[in-house]
């Protein structure tokens, strides 16, 4: 077992905080996306979690993240809200504008939140589960630079396009579905091949078209959807959403998110409800009917296990290993004072 790093959150976001600044980003930058990796490692979303952060590091040093962009907001509808993120991350328009989202959808009953021209949003269910712990039901997509073999093609025209829904829950953690399109990450194909592994056959391709199990030939071909053409086409309509809605790059016109100097240009689209308008009751009913699932059918229920995972890492800290921590650690030196 690894070598590990115990802890607290606070410390962990201080720490992200401070090596984000190093890396070129201003303090709102820095403070969100600190807050969502160390929220997505919390519950043990590690793809998406510090280890991920060290991507964000490398794109804001090399300009695929603009460290200093300032978003601009703006609501063609009192309901809608349109952001271009110029360059900069996801999340810093979505953190200005989550109250006035929340709120809109409250009144009007549905609200929506349209993105383009950010850096990928790592973990698309912080975005859901944030809007459910405010009482809203919400569904989100996104999308980023081509990763994905499309239907009866062999080539990434899409990214590994994830959708997530939440929804609240009486009395405990919201439920949260986050799924990509794809059989796997694009990050579990890069883990392996550092560690050395191979991967399971139906991951992905080659660049001829042909099954691998090795992850280096596979970064060079494509991932293949979950349930073939099904998956296939769930990744399509999350472009059209993702992408086609928000006036963001197709992904096959976005830059890669790992190489280069441009920012992937990604979109990003949420929508909020107030189920409270429509059964005043949903969330106890929703708990009624979850139990019943897992308790009665043994049905496992998306999110509880990530919910009580972030608890006991507020109540406990987190295991981090070492080597990501000096590594981020490494940028974060480079911001103190003398």
């Amino acid at each position: 077992m690894s070598e590990t790093v115990r802890m607290d959150l606070a410390e962990a976001i201080a720490l992200c905080e401070q090596a984000a600044l190093a890396a070129g980003a201003n303090k709102e930058t820095a403070a969100s996306l600190a807050k969502s990796v160390v929220a997505a490692e919390a519950k043990g979303v590690r793809s998406v979690g510090l280890a991920h952060f060290l991507d964000y590091l490398d794109a804001l040093e090399s300009g695929r993240i603009d460290g200093a962009a300032e978003p601009v907001v703006t609501r063609p509808a009192l309901a809608v809200f349109m952001s271009d993120a110029r360059g900069g991350i996801a999340h810093t328009a979505f953190d200005r504008s989550f109250h006035d989202l929340a709120k809109s959808a409250r009144i009007f009953g549905v609200a929506i939140f349209a993105q383009k021209n950010a850096f990928t949003c790592g973990e698309l269910g912080y975005f859901t589960g944030r809007l459910a712990s405010e009482g809203l039901v919400a569904f989100g997509a996104t999308n980023g630079p081509a990763l994905l073999a499309g239907a009866g093609s062999a080539k990434p025209v899409y990214c590994t396009n994830p959708m997530s829904f939440a929804a609240p829950v009486e009395g405990g953690v919201p439920l949260v579905i986050d799924q990509s399109s794809s059989e796997t990450a694009f990050v579990s194909l890069r883990k392996a091949a550092e560690e050395g592994r191979e991967i399971p056959t139906g991951w992905a391709v080659d660049s001829r078209g042909k099954p691998t199990t090795d992850p280096a030939a596979a970064m060079k071909g494509a991932l293949l959807a979950f349930g073939g053409n099904r998956g296939a086409n769930v990744a399509l309509m999350v472009e059209v959403l993702a992408a086609g809605l928000t006036g963001a790059n197709w992904s096959l016109d976005a830059p890669s998110f790992t190489q280069g100097a441009e920012s992937p240009g990604t979109g990003l689209f949420l929508l909020a409800i107030e189920p409270k308008l429509i059964d005043p009751d949903f969330a106890a009913r929703l708990k009624a009917q979850l139990d019943r699932l897992a308790f009665d059918h043994r049905v496992h229920v998306p999110g509880v296990s990530r919910g009580k995972a972030g608890m006991l890492a507020k109540a406990l800290g987190l295991d981090v290993p070492a080597d990501i921590v000096r590594r981020i650690a490494a940028y974060a030196d480079r911001h103190l004072p003398g």
